[in-house]
């Protein structure tokens, strides 16, 4: 038992190289060993509802933007400190309505823009669609 506590001093690091060097010398034995890492829960409660539960947390947390940042936000344990707990959700309340903000200013640009390439291709349609003395 003495290589299991050398093992499990170098932490989950040591159990994967063990792991990964027994699959390429040979694959029964890498096989051996995953099988008792699962066992022995050295690895996590692959089996858990624990481990399910913070999966799905996970697959929650994938998402672009401040929607992203709200449901991550929402992973923050409280510190203890009720003064700091209060004042970090303020901060993140007030750097997701800044994101918002900044998000409907970028669709107002989007839309001018596109108005005024639209208006400009109205402009030259009526022209006649072609400056004079280009070619296509």
């Amino acid at each position: 038992m003495h290589v299991i506590e050398t093992l499990d001093g170098y932490g989950r690091a040591g159990w994967i190289t063990l792991m990964v060097v027994s699959f390429i010398l040979f694959w029964p034995v890498g096989l051996g060993v995953l099988a008792f890492l699962i066992w022995s829960g050295r690895m996590g409660n692959f089996g858990g509802d624990a481990w399910r539960n913070d999966m799905r947390r996970e697959m929650k947390t994938w998402g672009c933007g401040a929607k992203r940042w709200a449901r991550h936000a929402n992973h923050f344990r409280p510190t203890g400190n009720a003064a700091f707990d209060e004042y970090r959700e303020e901060t993140l309340k007030k750097l997701e309505d800044e994101a918002e903000e900044f998000r409907q200013f970028l669709t107002r640009l989007r839309e001018a823009r596109d108005k005024a390439e639209f208006d400009q291709f109205m402009s030259e349609r009526n022209r006649g669609g072609q400056e004079p003395g280009t070619a296509v």
